[in-house]
């Protein structure tokens, strides 16, 4: 799902994503080699000849001692993650986990799951994508998967040919995790084709669902800027290539979380995905959003589960909010519950159950458990 009004705030929350810490601490680190509570962390930019732009690209990885404490993902409302930034990583080839931000968001955003994973063992790499970032948004440009699929492997065949992180990744294992939009991405990647006129009914049928009062809102941000828009028809999407095969035969696992346009996705390209798909919804069953709710996807898919996280909403895989957030949201005029998670558990709680969940389930995939 999208955020409309959110797009506002993230414009102004990410303006301070990395941060000088006074004292950094974490979970202890699982990697041998690794500093117990340390995961390294590195950008770097890879060129994308599709989009005529360079893509700015966050790591994370097991770190040696060394590098820079900062805190990644650290705003006005959100807390950031502890990070050693230009850290030398630990000895060894680790699996890489290709990570897909939001809508309206950014790659810094998913630091707490990006340092999870780094913790257990994987090295986590994903950009902020054109279009669809934070204070870089458009509706004509959030339903374009295909662009978002081609940014995940220009980053893959960058690192896997670098002469430095080539010899840190193990290129036979390679993961794929997506939040809501970046879900969608992911689930591209692997090879789930949506229909460009599945999605338009969806909107004819659910107009009150986030994304698709984005789409008619005839707002959009660009260059941090908000400007006025016509409305965005759907059926205007290129599609030949929305509907195209985006799959990159060197992902083989995905982890989705709800996955935005998961109506759209066409029943026939769900039962060819050859790799497992691990479905995550944040929310019981029956309180799930239709734009993203995952259960009919798990059944079409041939290796598939799908977990549920009680007590959680979709705006629970955000960064935990700081102190005084709630106050400065309503001060702003936002209306998205940035904030809120739907009940009695605490965000922490529940970015641990996910953290715990989303490693599992890598780390299954990738040992031939599904």
């Amino acid at each position: 799902m999208g955020m409309p009004r959110a797009f506002v705030v993230m414009a102004l929350l990410c303006l301070s994503s990395v941060s000088a810490l006074a004292e950094a601490g974490s979970a202890p680190g699982t990697v041998p080699g690794a500093v117990p509570g340390t995961v390294g962390a590195r950008t770097l930019t890879v060129a994308s000849s599709p989009r005529g732009v360079d893509l700015a690209v966050t790591l994370w990885y097991p770190a040696a001692p060394g590098g820079t404490p900062v805190n990644l993902g650290e705003s006005r409302v959100f807390q950031g993650t502890p990070a050693a930034q230009d850290a030398p990583p630990v000895e060894g080839r680790f699996p890489l986990i290709l990570l897909s931000h939001g809508s309206g968001s950014t790659v810094q955003g998913m630091a707490w799951i990006a340092s999870a994973l780094a913790e257990a063992g994987f090295v986590v790499a994903g950009p902020n994508h054109p279009g669809t970032t934070s204070r870089d948004s458009t509706p004509q440009d959030t339903p374009k998967l295909w662009e978002r699929a081609d940014d995940l492997s220009m980053v893959l065949s960058r690192l896997t040919e670098d002469p430095v992180w080539s010899t840190v990744i193990d290129g036979t294992r390679v993961g794929v995790l997506g939040f809501s939009l970046g879900g969608a991405a992911a689930l591209d990647l692997v090879g789930g084709r949506p229909s460009r006129e599945a999605y338009a009914r969806y909107c004819e049928t659910y107009p009150m669902m986030t994304d698709c009062r984005w789409f008619v809102g005839g707002v959009a941000f660009v260059k941090g800027e908000q400007v006025t828009v016509p409305p965005f028809d759907l059926r205007s999407l290129d599609k030949v290539r929305f509907e195209g095969d985006h799959r990159d035969p060197r992902v083989g696992a995905a982890v989705l979380v709800d996955p935005a346009m998961a109506p759209a996705f066409d029943p026939e390209s769900l039962r060819a995905i050859p790799v497992p798909l691990a479905f995550v919804n944040l929310g019981a069953p029956g309180t799930v959003p239709v734009a993203v709710a995952a259960g009919h996807l798990t059944r079409l898919a041939l290796r598939a589960r799908l977990t549920h996280v009680a007590g959680a909403v979709h705006y629970s895989f955000l960064p935990e909010c700081r102190n005084g957030a709630r106050a400065f949201l309503r001060e702003v005029g936002e209306t998205t519950p940035l904030c809120e998670d739907g009940g009695t558990r605490s965000r922490a709680t529940l970015h641990a159950e996910l953290a715990e969940t989303i490693v599992a389930a890598f780390k299954e995939m990738f040992a031939g458990a599904w």
